[in-house]
């Protein structure tokens, strides 16, 4: 999709709220969406992508949480939002079909979590620094450049869009040790114990 296809479509969605109030429900693993690669956003999604942004921040914040890509809300798009809330402040971004276009040889390691593996958490080692392109709602494209809590961020949910979940990063056997916990709890709170 070419920039200037979107530009009128997607500029009118109002991110400067923080907390709008309609949120949607946080999709859980063994969810299939989860698993899905999601399809690039067109012009034709843009009706979708102005209702969802606001609903994928109000349910960000709700949980709460610093990313949400739209899979995680049912919704098989490449389309991504993310607050790290600098100084407790907002400072939303919105990504409509981001990709990692450079990504440096020195890893990081640094602990994950996932909206969608609620109290699930584990060390992931990932390229230290990476480069990301994206459109924005107004059409534009940008390259971002980022190392420490946003390159985490950006990986953690451009790996959703293709279907990828933070455990797939590490070993079977601790990844399966999560996915038991997590089955476990689902199960606990479902059985209300």
């Amino acid at each position: 999709m070419q920039a200037s296809h979107c530009h009128a479509y997607f500029r009118h969605v109002d991110t400067s709220h923080p907390y709008p109030s309609e949120s949607l429900a946080i999709r859980l693993v063994p969810d299939p969406v989860l698993r899905r690669r999601a399809r690039p956003v067109t012009s034709d999604d843009a009706e979708t992508v102005r209702g969802l942004v606001p609903r994928m921040f109000a349910s960000m914040y709700a949980a709460p949480g610093i990313g949400l890509a739209a899979p995680q809300v049912g919704v098989s798009l490449r389309l991504v939002t993310i607050d790290l809330m600098p100084d407790n402040r907002p400072a939303p971004m919105v990504l409509v079909n981001p990709e990692i276009v450079a990504a440096s040889e020195a890893t990081a390691t640094r602990e994950e979590g996932c909206l969608s593996l609620p109290g699930q958490y584990a060390d992931v080692t990932r390229p230290a620094q990476v480069r990301v392109r994206y459109t924005d709602l107004d059409g534009v494209r940008h390259d971002v450049e980022a190392d420490g809590l946003l390159a985490v961020c950006l990986q953690h949910e451009i790996d959703h869009l293709d279907g990828v979940l933070f455990v797939d990063h590490l070993s079977p056997l601790k990844r399966n040790m999560l996915l038991r916990r997590l089955a476990k709890e689902q199960r606990q709170k479902r059985d209300g114990g």
